[in-house]
């Protein structure tokens, strides 16, 4: 919702700011929380708060709206998914933290290209916590380190709102990028939060991540329990 005065009783009012949900869904199948998201959106207005919803999904390769089939090089037994949002293709797996942020661009006046970067940010916020210094790349959404991709961005935006969102390496089998053009680029190297020596829990970097995509919109956040899927 958008921020409310709160009466404090003397001098001026104190403006709260908008409350964010936040799901963890545990580890679930792609199609299920996609189908929950698109759900979500569609059914959404002007008074839904936002949400933050935490997955880890079982491995699959997604193959955005424009995505060339000829990116998907080797998929053997993991699943290939046409999928509505932007971008080429990427993996999502075990060891990999996946945020869908749902929020209403239009209630935060934020426009497209700053939320893109602002996810950026906090990504790279929350690898600097861990000492790890990371950058963006100009025409190429996500997240680098040394040259090697650590986070994959991939946003949809219907009637102003957002869902779809970031995947970000933390401990995971990476070698099934290696039958992929990640996200459309031959031959780009990936990274994992792990082999940049941070922590292998996905649980030690969950909050931090949350933490650093709520001040970069302005949000509180509060626990809520997942969705029906």
């Amino acid at each position: 919702m958008d921020a409310v005065a709160v009466p404090t009783g003397a001098g001026p009012a104190v403006f709260a700011p908008p409350t964010a949900k936040v799901r963890d869904l545990g580890r679930q199948r792609y199609e299920p929380v996609w189908r929950a998201m698109q759900a979500f959106t569609d059914a959404r207005d002007e008074a839904t708060p936002d949400e933050l919803w935490l997955v880890e999904h079982d491995p699959v390769f997604t193959l955005g709206q424009a995505g060339k089939p000829e990116h998907v090089l080797m998929p053997g037994d993991i699943p290939v998914l046409h999928v509505d949002r932007g971008g080429q293709v990427t993996y999502h797996g075990p060891g990999q933290i996946v945020l869908y942020p749902l929020l209403d661009l239009r209630r935060l006046k934020v426009g497209v290209r700053e939320y893109v970067c602002r996810i950026e940010q906090a990504i790279i916020d929350t690898l600097g916590d861990w000492n790890i210094e990371a950058v963006r790349r100009e025409g190429a959404p996500g997240v680098y380190v040394a040259g090697a991709k650590i986070a994959a961005l991939g946003i949809r935006v219907r009637r102003g709102c957002t869902f779809h969102g970031l995947a970000f390496n933390i401990a995971m089998d990476l070698s099934p990028f290696q039958r992929i053009n990640p996200c459309g680029f031959e031959g780009l190297q990936v990274t994992s939060l792990v082999d940049l020596g941070g922590p292998s829990g996905l649980d030690a970097v969950k909050p931090a991540l949350v933490g650093h995509v709520a001040a970069q919109f302005g949000l509180e956040v509060e626990p809520a329990p997942p969705p029906t899927l």
